[in-house]
């Protein structure tokens, strides 16, 4: 175990940190109460609207928020259905894909982009990561381009989107189609665009915990192709465009409730102003952990500046830390601070999808990454005060094994 020299100025006190907030309160990973009580009164009367007006299936409240959420994606048309992994597979479909196509995808991202690319019958290609960013690497995913290569997704992973610039150059080159999964990365900017602008078309997700989140599941695809939305509201809707008049073979019933919308319409003026706070929390994670960085305490790297909407705050745990990011986050735990991993396993090594023909080693900087990163916690209304209570227990954690270690001598 390396040794860490206890003359850097983050170690004094080691002994008063370790005994000042063993009795605090928790902080969660992600706390909701402090955005829907608020609006409680507003989320009731919403939901009373729908109820009183009856148009629980594909009404009102639903056109209105899939108008406003596609502009404010500084798109065209909205595509409301039921959850995020929906808008994947029922968004790649509309966008003309299918058996015999092959699609680019990381290998470090939530499973439901594979299962997404897998509805369709299109064969998945996943490709490496930038281990500083966790984002898409766009070098590895040229090599990996053959002359059945039709589509990339781009994931805007933790709130980050993929580069503008280099996407639409390697997508010109070779032909392929964009199509975002835009998941966690709502009102997400880089280059002057906005998430979901990018490509033909863009999966989000309404899960309560996103930045835009739903009280239940929610899924949309934003483009600004007429034809892909109309294809996608008849795919959503048993392949219909019109009552039992069906068209599309491959149709399902995924619609985003009204009841859903109406709630998500009224959280969305709110958007901003919550990813403002997110970049604010993320700014002062910064400015902390910037003097743990000789002790191998990483922030993923933000190259969007404010376009960073930080829906997930992440760290990567690396040498020369005396623990491992295990010990780290049993440590938070102890303490009461809620940790997560974004994400354990990268797509290649889940059990099930062994039959894709990878195998440990396919990915490095995904595998590696996968043992090294750290989600901690991160939500608008959580205080400053909080954020530092995270990182001086991270202080103790990297710096008791080398206090314990002088003292025993």
């Amino acid at each position: 175990m390396p040794r860490i020299s206890l003359a850097l100025p983050i170690c004094v006190n080691i002994r008063a940190l370790a005994m000042s907030h063993p009795s605090q309160d928790s902080i969660p990973f992600v706390d909701l109460s402090w955005q829907h009580a608020p609006l409680e009164g507003a989320i009731q009367a919403a939901i009373g609207t729908v109820v009183a007006e009856g148009d629980f299936i594909l009404g009102d409240a639903l056109t209105e928020f899939e108008s406003r959420f596609a502009a404010a994606c500084g798109t065209n048309f909205g595509i409301g259905v039921g959850c995020g992994t929906d808008a994947l597979a029922l968004g790649l479909a509309a966008c003309g894909l299918g058996p015999g196509d092959e699609v680019l995808l990381p290998a470090n991202t939530f499973i439901a982009t594979l299962l997404g690319v897998l509805r369709i019958g299109a064969t998945p290609v996943l490709v490496d990561c930038d281990r500083a960013t966790a984002l898409l690497d766009l070098t590895a995913a040229q090599a990996a381009i053959t002359p059945r290569t039709r589509a990339i997704i781009p994931v805007h992973l933790y709130g980050q989107m993929v580069s503008p610039g280099q996407l639409f150059d390697l997508a010109s080159r070779h032909q392929l189609t964009i199509f975002e999964d835009a998941a966690q990365a709502h009102l997400a900017v880089r280059e002057g665009y906005t998430a979901g602008s990018l490509g033909l078309a863009a999966a989000f997700s309404f899960y309560p915990s996103k930045n835009l989140g739903a009280l239940g599941d929610g899924g949309m695809i934003v483009t600004a192709d007429e034809g892909v939305a109309q294809k996608a509201r008849s795919l959503r809707n048993y392949g219909s465009t019109r009552k039992y008049y069906h068209t599309e073979p491959a149709g399902t019933n995924s619609r985003l409730d009204t009841l859903q919308a109406a709630v998500l319409n009224l959280k969305l003026p709110h958007l901003l102003g919550w990813n403002q706070a997110r970049y604010a929390l993320a700014q002062h994670y910064d400015y902390r952990l910037a003097s743990l960085a000789d002790y191998g305490l990483i922030p993923m790297r933000n190259e969007s500046g404010s376009g960073h909407v930080y829906h997930l705050y992440v760290i990567r745990v690396i040498p020369p830390c005396p623990i491992d990011r295990d010990a780290l986050q049993a440590h938070l735990t102890t303490a009461n601070i809620q940790t997560g991993i974004h994400y354990p396993v990268p797509c290649h090594l889940q059990p099930a999808f062994q039959n894709l023909g990878y195998c440990p080693g396919s990915f490095p900087q995904a595998e590696t990454l996968s043992q090294e990163i750290l989600s901690l916690p991160m939500y608008p209304g959580m205080t400053l005060d909080q954020v530092d209570r995270v990182v001086d227990t991270m202080v103790e954690a990297v710096c008791a094994p080398a206090y314990l270690e002088v003292g025993a001598g």
